[in-house]
């Protein structure tokens, strides 16, 4: 429906075009935190999934934290998203935002007061795609791609898929009110 707003690439923001019916990216955003030959990682921002790492973990921390659905892929991981590039291993995906690296030391910064728990956002599998797989969804119309921004990590929640699109402007505005099963309407 439109053109690429942004290049794939990491820090990138899928919009799932309003058509689209897979029922694993239906009305999500997703960052994408590598894009490359060999295929591209995604995290799906705006699926809170009702649980917390203290159900999830086996070992309790001195902290809890809403768990979100990342995407379709190895539901039994777990990745974060962050604003401490320090943590060993961290990437950059955007300013002010860092994917991953050492757990434990994320932990312990926490424990230690030098990083705020809810900083941090964390998700169990990931959204994944093969080389060129996601290129050809893209062309195929069934994402929006635009730059991402700090504030769709950190101040995102269900309703993210609708305010992104109310924000595309133009016909969007009004296919983000459509229902999601007309049908039903």
């Amino acid at each position: 429906m439109a053109a690429p707003d942004a290049s794939l690439a990491p820090g990138t923001v899928l919009i799932a075009e309003p058509a689209l019916r897979d029922p694993n990216f239906r009305r999500t955003v997703v960052l994408l935190c590598e894009h490359s030959d060999e295929g591209t990682f995604g995290l799906i921002l705006n699926r809170p999934t009702g649980h917390h790492l203290s159900d999830v973990l086996d070992e309790p921390l001195g902290f809890d934290a809403e768990l979100y659905q990342g995407g379709p892929v190895q539901l039994d991981t777990l990745h974060f998203l962050h604003p401490y590039g320090e943590i060993d291993g961290s990437i950059p995906v955007l300013d002010g935002v860092w994917w991953g690296g050492r757990f434990e030391e994320a932990v312990t910064m926490i424990d230690a007061a030098e990083a705020e728990a809810e900083a941090f956002r964390f998700f169990a599998g990931y959204a994944g795609w093969g080389p060129g797989q996601l290129d050809s969804e893209v062309e195929g119309d069934g994402w929006v791609v635009r730059p991402g921004h700090r504030r769709l990590v950190y101040d995102s929640d269900a309703h993210l898929w609708r305010e992104v699109v109310m924000a595309l402007g133009g016909e969007y505005r009004l296919l983000a009110n459509y229902p999601d099963d007309p049908s039903l309407n």
